[in-house]
């Protein structure tokens, strides 16, 4: 291991895998140095293993009703966190509801960056008119609120899981490529790009392999903030009726069935606000030690 850790730290790589291994090496060292972000890369962490693990953490079925144990009270035997109006045991729906959750921000992550990012490199790179008609259109989209987009979308396709997917990807887009053209604006004219397109390399080739991988680091940055913004939309869709539907244990949706019995059964909305709370605190410090670690100002203090 230790020859290993020495292979990696070598100050001279003989090869490009040795370089990109030593530097993620390098990053992990100073990312685990912080122990708040290390809390939110075990929030994350546990998020993922719970929703992979949901059927064999739950004691009871999600959905099944037995209106014999309604609003049992929490720490109570077999139903740790307690039941809701239907006798469902709200542990259970919690832990099946991580995987609805990491399901809506796993696919707003594959959508709303990669446009956005695709979209912000164009406009920086091509400048004038294209510049004009991206940035105008994005700015379009900013001018209006996040949440207050999603409805609009939503009402106009629907309520449904998909339908609430894809309104917050359409509307979280702009900011990456607001990030993503301020980066390829900074770097279409170095001496880099310029030697690349001596060399004869096309505009596609430009953006796409020497132009986007500049723009990750930033790109995955916002990613990792905005994941808390993403599950809160995505609860607020449910809140109000126009996400998941039920009987799926959606977190929104179990805080907006408990809001009736807040005062006296707290816990049933209770809970589920509490997983919002913590998850969103996990990505929130994950992405402060990330953007400590990939941003090359802080990195270099």
């Amino acid at each position: 291991m230790t020859t290993f850790t020495a292979w990696l730290r070598d100050p001279n790589p003989q090869s490009r895998m040795q370089a990109r291994l030593g530097q993620s090496y390098l990053s992990w060292l100073r990312l685990r140095r912080n122990p708040l972000t290390m809390l939110g890369l075990g929030i994350s962490a546990a998020l993922l293993l719970i929703a992979l693990f949901a059927p064999l953490l739950a004691p009871h079925d999600p959905i099944a009703q037995n209106l014999s144990a309604r609003f049992i009270r929490p720490f109570s035997a077999g139903h740790w966190l307690g039941t809701d109006e239907f006798g469902r045991d709200i542990l259970s729906r919690i832990l099946y509801g991580s995987r609805i959750t990491l399901y809506i921000v796993a696919l707003v992550i594959l959508t709303a960056p990669v446009a956005g990012l695709i979209i912000g490199t164009v406009a920086g790179y091509f400048g004038g008119w294209v510049d004009q008609v991206l940035m105008r259109i994005t700015d379009i989209f900013l001018a209006f609120p996040k949440l207050i987009l999603a409805l609009a979308l939503v009402a106009v396709l629907g309520p449904g899981m998909v339908n609430a997917v894809l309104a917050i990807a359409l509307t979280s887009w702009p900011p990456y490529a607001r990030v993503a053209r301020a980066e390829t604006l900074t770097v279409r004219n170095s001496d880099y790009i310029a030697a690349v397109r001596l060399q004869g390399a096309g505009r596609a080739r430009i953006i796409w392999g020497h132009i986007m991988p500049m723009c990750l680091p930033s790109v995955v940055i916002r990613v990792t903030l905005d994941m808390a913004g993403v599950i809160l939309t995505a609860a607020g869709l449910g809140f109000l009726g126009l996400g998941v539907q039920p009987p799926l244990p959606e977190w929104g949706l179990m805080i907006s069935a408990g809001r009736k019995y807040l005062f006296e059964q707290w816990w049933v909305a209770t809970m589920p606000g509490l997983a919002i709370f913590i998850v969103s605190l996990g990505f929130n410090l994950l992405g402060d030690g990330l953007r400590d670690v990939l941003d090359p100002k802080s990195a270099s203090k």
